[in-house]
């Protein structure tokens, strides 16, 4: 029996290095939410991030988000403006705090923040609310850099903090530098279908080591440094356990070759994809060299180099389908899914996105929908959003095929024959 081919799981490190670190939290009778493999896992991170930020390990890619808004002042009664196109951990943390989210569309050429709707959307909810939103979360969708310069020169003249959710781009670049470092704050996944994991945890990337300091007081319960309990404010149970961090710090032997990796099976899907009708691969702007592309081997040097600015870490490779294109199954694609949805049919994926998905499911692939936009999701249905029509179009035609570093040449060759056949 052929395996299941999964969307994407994170490689632990072949040389052992994991649990090197996790035998050494167990030797020394410490696996408690701090400890030597927590610090050196921060000093990883913030030396491959390119040495300046402070990195701050915490239980998760939302906990990073609620720090990073809580370090920027939000609270109740203020706006924090998202970007529509994400997964759901973008723009919970901002209810956490009693704020709004105000969503914002995406652009076709990365799917990230429309730069245009967002200084609208700022000049819009002054008029409105009289004050500025107080952050701004652009996200850098499947690893896609989002537009920096224009979205932090637009956060620079309203004066706004920028929080940047990278959680799903660690080793993504913006004109060679390192996502995450270009505004205020910078968050990072390490669930177990990130580039790297921890199994489950995240990262605060911080502007300087007072930043950090006091991210770390909120993250530990906001204790006060004294012989005794007293807390002065609410903190919250947030830092990574050094077990989890000793598995980070063997992920990090494996994080350059897991990049690597996944840009080049971006490179093959594009070849193996070229000239299938109605199937359209998502590219980084000015795509990639043709380096390394024929014959090479994962983690290979000069695979999938960038062409200009963009140099993205192709988390999940995406395509989109045609709505004209017929698959098989399609005239059953939503049998008995009405009451789950409540019928929503105008806010579902196509029927053919859906048909492609269960032929792939058949065959023991692993593929799934492009992320729901925010403002079409229920809990969001009043929240203010400045909208263009581009990541709902998206969503309905979008797909995401397996990228890990456990998906072969091959895999990638039987997925796309499996689509191939699906195609009428």
């Amino acid at each position: 029996m052929r395996k299941r081919i999964h969307l994407c799981l994170a490689k632990m490190s072949e040389e052992g290095w994991g649990q090197k670190y996790i035998q050494e939290a167990f030797d020394t009778n410490w696996v408690a939410p701090l400890g030597a493999n927590v610090n050196g896992f921060e000093d990883d991170l913030k030396r491959f991030l390119g040495g300046e930020p402070e990195v701050l390990a915490v239980s998760s890619g939302t906990a990073a988000v609620h720090l990073a808004l809580l370090l920027a002042g939000v609270g109740p009664g203020d706006e924090v403006i998202v970007q529509s196109f994400t997964f759901c951990a973008s723009a919970h943390p901002v209810k956490y705090l009693g704020a709004t989210p105000v969503f914002v569309d995406s652009e076709p050429d990365t799917w990230n923040m429309d730069p245009d709707l967002l200084e609208e959307a700022i000049q819009d909810r002054i008029a409105i609310t009289g004050k500025r939103p107080k952050a701004i979360v652009p996200v850098t969708l499947y690893g896609m850099p989002y537009k920096v310069d224009r979205i932090l020169d637009i956060a620079r003249r309203y004066e706004i903090p920028v929080v940047e959710d990278t959680a799903e781009s660690l080793g993504s670049r913006w004109k060679g530098r390192a996502m995450g470092t270009f505004g205020r704050y910078g968050v990072l996944s390490f669930n177990g279908n990130k580039i790297i994991t921890t199994s489950g945890g995240g990262a605060l990337i911080c502007p300087s080591a007072e930043a950090k300091a006091k991210a770390l007081w909120y993250a530990t319960q906001a204790r006060e440094s004294l012989p005794y309990y007293q807390h002065v404010d609410m903190g919250y149970n947030y830092r990574m356990s050094n077990i989890c961090a000793g598995i980070g710090r063997g992920q990090m032997h494996v994080l350059e070759s897991n990049i690597a990796h996944h840009k080049h099976l971006q490179r093959l899907y594009e070849e193996l994809l070229a000239g299938v009708p109605g199937i359209e691969i998502h590219r980084q702007p000015g795509g990639m060299t043709d380096a390394g592309a024929e014959g090479s081997q994962p983690g290979a040097d000069g695979v999938g180099q960038p062409v200009g600015d963009y140099d993205s870490n192709y988390w999940l490779t995406t395509i989109t389908l045609d709505p004209a294109l017929k698959i098989k199954g399609q005239e059953r694609a939503y049998a008995g899914a009405a009451a789950a949805d409540g019928g929503a049919a105008g806010c579902r994926p196509n029927a053919n996105v859906e048909a492609l998905r269960a032929v792939l499911d058949a065959a023991g692939i692993e593929a799934r929908p492009v992320w729901k936009p925010m403002h079409l999701q229920p809990f969001y249905a009043d929240a203010p959003a400045y909208l263009n029509g581009v990541s709902e179009a998206i969503f309905r035609v979008g797909m995401c095929l397996p990228t890990g570093p456990y998906v072969t040449d091959d895999d990638a060759r039987y997925i796309v024959d499996t689509i191939k056949s699906a195609i009428l």
